[in-house]
């Protein structure tokens, strides 16, 4: 039997839209997609990352149908999408898509070219007999329409339960390079917790806009974070004077909605890139010829006149903003280094040169649960 495809059964999105397919998430809501975004943060916000559709049923089959739309640059692809099964809690299987569209972007004419593909179906088959919570975890870097869902018995609903913690920033808290869904750094805190989690980290896009500031102020939450600097430093988009001001402004925005929640600030994991070198980044050109995607920083090694930012300049910048800001008991930081620093760096080196792989992110996830959520940390409940 087929279900309806009801908002309800998305959990992490904060709007499902009605599509000629079927049913497309979204993490952004549509004043802001139609008046706020750009084409780069557009495209970020319709990856589900963090979104799943939760039923409970008693069914030993069922099968989701998803249609993905991919990206290639210069017809080099990252990994595929996949939809991550889990079971009570558990994960059970990893589906990678192997349909969809594929849209490719020459990168000196900024043209696209669009190869159709099918539909993917996700079949789960052999369940558990009994009732229990199934959980498909939507493909993180893929935007994704999802056309059905059915099961050999009824499937409803699940009411979110639980601490909701609303986490924005950038392609690293996105998911870049993950292997799948709930393998990104969040989803590994989010489950090792027991929170429910809201991804807003956006690829390129964690760029201090007041009205990413505005979102996460509008949206309910329990727990709150933060994570700025590697989008900042790669667009080379302020000096430090703005940055910071930015920032507060920023903070100051969420707590008109969230006075008391515990808010934490992170600054930036190491990244060898732009550590001490300011950007702009870019595509390396040179290796996506060998087609591989890689990441350069073209700005001058080690110049910071003028406030230009590298990473160094902006951990710095983001301990002083928290300081600074000492009337908030609530307000919590917590240096990148921490979580990622550059003897890890070279233990799990960056792929891209930019972006953490699926181990890394395991490892992110990790600490920020023990440091975070453990005893004593910004979110810690004991």
């Amino acid at each position: 039997m087929t279900h309806a495809l009801t908002p309800d059964l998305f959990h992490g999105a904060l709007e499902v839209e009605a599509t000629a397919r079927g049913v497309r998430p979204h993490r952004l809501p549509q004043a802001v997609r139609e008046r706020d975004a750009d084409a780069q943060l557009l495209g970020a916000q319709a990856q589900p990352s963090g979104v799943r559709i939760v039923v409970s049923t008693a069914a030993r089959h069922v099968e989701l149908v998803v249609h993905a739309t991919r990206q290639a640059l210069g017809g080099v692809q990252r990994l595929r999408g996949a939809v991550d099964v889990c079971v009570d809690g558990e994960r059970r299987s990893t589906h990678v898509l192997t349909g969809g569209d594929l849209v490719d972007v020459d990168l000196r004419t900024g043209s696209t070219a669009t190869t159709a593909g099918p539909d993917d179906h996700v079949v789960v088959d052999d369940l558990p007999a009994g009732e229990k919570v199934v959980e498909f975890w939507l493909p993180h870097l893929e935007q994704v329409d999802v056309v059905a869902l059915s099961a050999d018995a009824d499937l409803r609903a699940v009411a979110p339960s639980g601490p909701l913690w609303v986490h924005h920033g950038s392609s690293l808290s996105h998911g870049s390079n993950a292997s799948s869904p709930t393998r990104t750094w969040p989803a590994v805190a989010a489950r090792a917790a027991g929170v429910r989690l809201q991804n807003l980290g956006f690829g390129g896009s964690a760029l201090v806009d007041p009205f990413l500031a505005r979102v996460v102020r509008d949206r309910p939450a329990d727990l709150l974070s933060l994570k700025f600097g590697i989008n900042v430093v790669g667009g080379d988009v302020m000096r430090r004077r703005t940055f910071v001001a930015a920032v507060h402004g920023f903070l100051d925005t969420v707590r008109d909605g969230h006075p008391t929640t515990p808010l934490l600030l992170v600054s930036p994991l190491h990244c060898a890139l732009h550590e001490d070198t300011p950007g702009p980044g870019s595509v390396d050109v040179e290796a996506l010829g060998r087609g591989e995607l890689r990441f350069t920083a073209t700005g001058t090694p080690g110049d910071t006149t003028g406030g230009r930012l590298t990473l160094r300049v902006v951990r710095d910048a983001l301990r002083e903003v928290v300081a600074a800001r000492g009337d908030d008991p609530h307000l919590h930081h917590l240096d990148g280094l921490d979580l990622f620093g550059e003897a890890d760096e070279r233990e799990h080196p960056l792929p891209d040169a930019l972006h953490l792989d699926t181990a890394g992110h395991a490892l992110v996830g990790r600490r920020f649960t023990d440091l975070v959520f453990g005893a004593g940390g910004a979110f810690s409940r004991r």
